[in-house]
């Protein structure tokens, strides 16, 4: 895939995350308010911390020549793909958990 491809993937992606998480009631109080903005700031880097392992993943390591002719190792690759990876996970569990409705009454 080209560039320009994946470019416009990530952006339907980010369009759709901002699409499901805007539904929410306008009578929210400011700091519901301020837990939703937050889960869905959370949800997009993490689709975009999966989308650039993907490009790193089809780019770097199946790409003939690479830019400025410097081409990293397969551990090297391997390691900023799993740092990328691990991040995209984290931010996707904390972005949900902030989406979810706060509880009043949490048993202890």
């Amino acid at each position: 895939m080209k560039l320009i491809d994946w470019t416009v993937t990530l952006v339907i992606l980010l369009m759709a995350i901002v699409f499901f998480c805007a539904r929410r009631p306008p009578t929210w109080p400011h700091n519901h308010r301020a837990r939703h903005i937050a889960g869905t700031r959370l949800l997009m880097q993490a689709a975009c911390a999966l989308w650039a392992a993907l490009l790193i993943v089809t780019n770097g390591l199946l790409a003939v020549e690479c830019l400025a002719g410097v081409r990293p190792t397969p551990i090297e690759s391997f390691a900023g793909i799993a740092v990328l990876l691990a991040c995209s996970c984290y931010w996707s569990v904390r972005g949900s958990r902030l989406l979810r409705p706060r509880q009043i009454f949490a048993g202890c």
